[in-house]
């Protein structure tokens, strides 16, 4: 189990760190490097260890204190879709986050576990950081970069960094659209590329469940259109359906605040808090005659007593529309000023759902419970460090990935990534439409299942630039980059950029003109990158032939907000056999994990699962109830000798159960 330290003892590990990665006086820093990175997002840092493994010198260059991106800013509810479609370093990342907390993996987890897990990952490979350092040119002669000039933001001193290849992991695309390359801001409209979700939809405005109901008033006197609009709401027109715009979907912080009177940060008034900011959430709050907190937050239990709490399913919460509009394109003085202003309006929204007493009593209670934890972001009083920059710059690249892509009707032939996802983008603005306020502009569409995710589409153009990849503001039309967006793949993205910027630099060529099949291959035989096999997956939706089913099951889904996982199940009292079959490529140790999905029915009891290896047979007691935990729907049932060439299994048998049994898919992990 992962042991909390105490506050101190983080303070203390956090500056040996922050000493041991960043660079002190910049100009210390070797300023020749194989691959240098700007961005220490969660995509970044698998870069970076990515490039590294492959033997490459390499460093990571961020404006911030910190590295890791939302995956340690308070996302600590994964957004993942199929977990299945999830593999190499970043699921070796959720696995290493597992032993934390004595699970097979973790996909909740706490922002300052996640630091330490990617803190270490690095450490191991002597990565250097520069910290607090922002772009301010880049040197591309023709088509190639040879430079970048970095200034601290503290000491103001300029560096020049020079490599054979670079990668942009930022989520804002600002070295990309330093070097001059192709990019676009907002939404497409839908005729640009044949696509149907992408630009304006008023239709949406009265299904989507992050709206206002029918009847909200967006006047200051209510029912007087010349007392002029309340805070919130633009005074624009609607434009056509299915039109492009240079408008962002919204931003917020994810909030991991916690309960626990003696960790927790009493949320207090923040600065220039002003009530009136939040007329409409009275006004939201008296048409649905809200009174519970979750019915305005979404809530999510995290591990350590804490939460990752996002907007929730209505038409006013965290998310501030509109307020984001210029973040793409604006510097970085301006930048500044508008993350403040999203931090002034989060904290204010806070304040205002504890304190003010338009919102009802059993709100303000609820609410007023919460705190911000004293041992995350302990150098920013518990608040998170990192504004969800949902969608900034994207870039339009070698391959631009559509919505034809995530719905399966367009397939690439050169995927480095596969994303499952449901197409999510959240609300971009807040109109008066027959006079009443209406959010516009989100995007939910379910996929079919994952897909692939093109190598092209993290790279330029061959005119624009030959040595530069961007896996995070990639090459993806609006609506497709709201499934490709999720932290899991853009890790995986990134490790398949730092494969091949280290391809790049030991061939000497354009990232464009590398081995794009050995990429594939090297992604696939050697995903860890240190000679560990591949997981094995046997799902029983996709290995017809490697799984045997006999009796009673039937067909069940967990209905996820991403996706649909799809299982089998007994009902009490039904009897039924499922036999999941595979070979192992090489003698050698292996892990099975037994995915479990979450499901009401399940009730305690022991479930039987017998598992031939190499030492013959075995059975093991799994208690599926005891599986719908946060961090447990993958079972391990320990790990077993297995020997190329032989065929073994693992199954399922039950005979007039006493508790429902369900089956999905298992996973042979090498150790």
């Amino acid at each position: 189990m992962y042991i909390n330290y105490s506050i101190k003892l983080r303070l203390f590990l956090i500056i040996l760190l922050l000493g041991i990665f960043s660079c002190g006086d910049n100009n210390s820093l070797k300023n020749d490097v194989d691959v240098c990175i700007y961005g220490g997002t969660s995509s970044g840092i698998i870069s970076a260890v990515a490039a590294s493994k492959m033997g490459k010198s390499v460093v990571i260059i961020t404006p911030k204190d910190h590295v890791g991106g939302m995956t340690v800013g308070g996302l600590g509810r994964t957004d993942v879709g199929m977990r299945q479609s999830i593999s190499g370093l970043a699921r070796d990342f959720y696995r290493k986050l597992g032993k934390k907390y004595g699970a097979a993996e973790a996909w909740a987890f706490e922002p300052h576990v996640a630091e330490s897990v990617f803190m270490q990952m690095l450490s191991e490979e002597k990565i250097k950081i520069i910290y607090q350092s922002e772009l301010i040119r880049v040197n591309k002669p023709q088509n190639t970069i040879e430079s970048i000039e970095i200034q601290g933001i503290v000491d103001k001193k300029s560096t020049t960094i020079s490599a054979k290849v670079f990668i942009d992991d930022s989520y804002e695309g600002d070295m990309m659209a330093k070097a001059g390359i192709s990019y676009t801001v907002g939404r497409e409209a839908n005729s640009v590329y044949q696509e149907e979700f992408n630009g304006v939809d008023p239709e949406t405005m009265h299904t989507i469940p992050h709206q206002f109901p029918d009847g909200v008033d967006p006047y200051i006197v209510e029912g007087d259109s010349t007392s002029g609009l309340v805070a919130g709401v633009a005074n624009l027109p609607l434009a056509d359906k299915g039109s492009g715009d240079k408008k962002i979907q919204a931003y917020n912080f994810r909030l991991c605040m916690t309960r626990d009177p003696l960790n927790k940060i009493p949320i207090s008034r923040p600065a220039n808090y002003d009530p009136n900011r939040y007329e409409l959430l009275t006004r939201l709050i008296a048409s649905k005659n809200s009174t519970r907190l979750r019915e305005l937050l979404n809530i999510n239990e995290m591990p350590g007593d804490k939460t990752d709490i996002n907007s929730g399913n209505t038409g006013f919460s965290t998310d501030y529309i509109m307020g984001n509009w210029e973040y793409p394109e604006a510097d970085y003085d301006k930048r500044r000023q508008i993350w403040a202003e999203h931090e002034s309006y989060v904290k204010g929204l806070l304040f205002f759902l504890t304190t003010d007493n338009r919102v009802p009593a059993s709100i303000r209670e609820e609410m007023a419970a919460y705190g911000y934890p004293r041992d995350e972001f302990v150098n920013n009083l518990g608040f998170p460090h990192e504004l969800y920059v949902r969608e900034a710059r994207r870039m339009i690249g070698e391959y631009v990935m559509t919505e034809h892509n995530c719905l399966g009707k367009e397939v690439v032939h050169d995927g480095i990534a596969k994303g499952s996802y449901n197409m999510d983008s959240h609300n971009v603005q807040r109109l008066v439409i027959d006079g009443m306020v209406k959010n516009e502009g989100e995007v939910t569409v379910f996929l079919p299942g994952d897909y692939p995710i093109s190598y092209r589409a993290i790279t330029p153009k061959q005119e624009e630039c030959g040595n530069l990849l961007v896996p995070v503001c990639l090459s993806a039309s609006h609506v497709a980059f709201g499934s490709i967006r999720m932290e899991p793949v853009f890790m995986a993205l990134g490790q398949a950029a730092g494969i091949a910027a280290s391809m790049a630099v030991d061939k000497e060529t354009s990232v464009q003109q590398i081995d794009i099949d050995a990429l594939i291959q090297k992604l696939g035989n050697d995903p860890y990158l240190d000679g560990r096999n591949p997981d094995i997956i046997v799902d029983w939706r996709f290995h017809k032939n490697q799984v045997a089913i006999k009796g009673d099951w039937q067909e069940g889904v967990e209905k996820l907000w991403s996706s649909k996982e799809r299982y089998l199940y007994l009902d009490e009292n039904a009897s039924g056999k499922i036999r999941f079959s595979f070979n192992v490529p090489k003698n050698g140790r292996y892990e099975i994990l037994f995915f479990n999905p979450k499901n009401k029915k399940l009730r305690p009891g022991k479930i039987p699962i017998k598992v031939k290896s190499a030492s013959g047979f075995q059975t093991v007691d799994i208690n599926p109830y005891s599986s719908q935990g946060l961090n447990t729907k993958m079972i391990s049932l320990g790990s077993f000798s297995f020997e190329k060439g032989d065929e073994y299994y693992v199954e399922l048998e039950a005979s007039e159960t006493k508790i429902p049994v369900q089956a999905a898919y298992i996973v042979i992990k090498s150790n």
